[in-house]
């Protein structure tokens, strides 16, 4: 098989006077968080490569360390250059990574439950890939680099070289040279990936974070360049709530209802979808169209709101799922939902979703949406339940309540969709901003070790107060309500899950291949190799090994 190598040299060269002595900057391991106070021990020091296909986003981390204060220093990429063509500049980023606040790890596998700050240790972790173009950096310091090189689809056949610069004031322009051997290997457009990525989003976080209108077009254009990353990682859902807060208040930035709901003097009800539809056509104009899941029939209070319209008031019933006036707010309301959606064209690709609730509960839920409308599709998030999986078109299980493999198969065969999800419950795997950067390329490998379509987890925006600088929050470890930061800010653990998920889509097309031809010794070795993804393996040996082993299947 064709391999695509990422050949990155770590000479080092200066131009013009020497650098202070002790200043570094040379290629470092993406694996690793590099201390801000410290001067990185143990860098490469020979040529590193990394399999990489046309369309494949490439990360590599380089490390400068300064013994001086250093103002306004500058990154500078070129063109990678090869006698067959030319990869533009525009498709390779440069970009410093930022040190923000976490708090570490809570005694135990759980780490769910509230944070009290001066109990637990604090400390600065790198993570956030910056969009500014300069920066200082103070004497004594570390400061990583993040490189990202999206190879074209097009891109011709070749080896391909150019230079990573990084000067300022103080600082002569010091070089790492970067070559690129590009083969006829093409990975698809991420909107064509087999993986399917749920990570739930909230647009209430920007309205608050950038000052605006909720769904101005303001709140919109500061959405585009969050949610574009999304869409560029392969993602297949659009988080809608067609209820007020249905989780209370837990996060910084509780969901509002997207439709209206008003109760008339004769006593039917009207529906508005505005901002419903606003919001669902904005994401799917950004590439995010699979699928629609409208949250949630069960909220944690049972407290349910409408407008009446007698009084002009809103008002808040409380009801228990199954009884009367439970049936009467939402089959009334599914009904006209579900027609809209049909209107819209929407309708076959929408579930009504929900997450872990008690069975009685969950039974009630399933029985009103399925008295409304029989075609409805529904959603879980939650824990291995036998009794309702037939009901269920997308089922997500915890990480450790897998779905049975005699299941997965049948599901699949049905054309259902079967995830996992990790949360605060699973300290690993996780991407949370203290966890090992490999963790996050690791999930992907379980999903595919498991015969999972995918993979869940309920937070992609859900902002602190002060995200830019503190990921802590008040109930669980930091970085669990968020894996991107504003205006378009990846972050060092959010891109090794789009790696691992690249991972994914090379390993699937391999396997497929390998099959037809009859290569029983590649697909025995990539079988050896994902028995490592399991929750004994990483808990006894973490998720390097692991992930290193399996991506030297797929890339040999």
């Amino acid at each position: 098989m064709k391999n695509t190598l990422l050949i990155i040299g770590l000479s080092l060269l200066a131009f013009g006077c020497r650098p202070a002595e002790g200043t570094l900057f040379s290629w470092g391991n993406t694996d690793v968080r590099y201390e801000q106070d410290e001067c990185p021990e143990a860098l490469t020091q020979q040529a590193f490569r990394y399999s990489a296909w046309k369309g494949e986003k490439m990360f590599a981390q380089a490390v400068f360390y300064a013994v001086e204060d250093m103002k306004n220093v500058q990154l500078q990429v070129e063109d990678l250059v090869a006698d067959e063509g030319v990869i533009p500049a525009a498709a390779v980023k440069a970009q410093f990574v930022k040190y923000v606040w976490a708090d570490d790890f809570i005694e135990g596998y759980r780490q769910c439950g509230k944070r009290i700050r001066h109990e637990q240790d604090s400390l600065l972790v790198a993570d956030m890939v910056d969009i500014a173009p300069e920066t200082d950096v103070a004497a004594g310091n570390c400061q990583p680099v993040w490189v990202t090189v999206d190879v074209p689809s097009d891109t011709p056949a070749g080896i391909y070289s150019g230079e990573l610069k990084i000067k300022g004031t103080g600082l002569w322009s010091m070089t790492l040279p970067l070559q690129l051997q590009v083969v006829d290997e093409i990975l698809p457009e991420p909107e064509d990936w087999k993986f399917h990525l749920d990570l739930w989003q909230n647009p209430y976080s920007v309205a608050r974070f950038h000052g605006v209108e909720l769904w101005s077009q303001e709140h919109f254009d500061y959405m585009r360049p969050v949610m574009q990353l999304l869409a560029d990682a392969g993602q297949k859902v659009i988080t809608a709530t067609i209820m007020n807060r249905p989780w209370n208040g837990q996060t910084e930035d509780p969901y509002g209802s997207m439709v209206t709901k008003t109760k008339k003097e004769n006593g039917e009800w009207e529906y508005g979808y505005e901002v419903f539809d606003k919001w669902v056509e904005f994401m799917m104009s950004l590439g995010i169209d699979k699928q629609i899941n409208c949250y949630s029939l069960i909220p944690w209070s049972l407290e349910f709101d409408y407008l009446d319209a007698a009084t002009g008031k809103m008002e808040t019933m409380k009801a228990e799922p199954g009884s009367l006036d439970y049936k009467l707010y939402w089959g009334t309301f599914i009904s006209d939902f579900a027609a809209h959606l049909r209107e819209k064209g929407w309708f076959d690709k929408t579930c009504i979703a929900m997450d872990e609730r008690p069975a009685e509960a969950m039974k009630a839920a399933f029985e009103t949406i399925l008295s409304a409308d029989p075609e409805f599709k529904v959603s879980l998030a939650g824990n291995w339940h036998p009794e309702i999986e037939e009901d269920l078109y997308d089922y997500c299980v915890a990480f450790r309540h897998p779905m049975p493999e005699d299941v997965l198969q049948k599901r699949q065969s049905q054309g259902k969709v079967s995830t996992y999800y990790t949360c605060c419950a699973e300290r690993y795997p996780n991407i949370f901003t203290v966890s090992p950067l490999a963790e996050a390329v690791w999930i992907s490998w379980h999903a595919l070790a498991k015969d999972y379509d995918g993979y869940l987890r309920w937070a992609y925006n859900h902002w602190t107060a002060d995200p830019m600088k503190d990921t802590r929050f008040r109930t669980w470890t930091a970085g669990d309500c968020y894996c991107i930061y504003p205006e378009g800010r990846s972050c060092l653990r959010f891109d090794r899950l789009v790696e691992g998920i690249q991972d994914y889509e090379k390993a699937v097309i391999l396997r497929e291949r390998w099959m037809a031809e009859g290569n029983q010794q590649k697909l025995d070795a990539l079988d050896e190799a994902l028995k490592a993804f399991d929750y004994k393996t990483i808990t006894d040996e973490g998720a390097e090994r692991a992930v290193h082993a399996a991506k030297a299947v797929i890339n040999n």
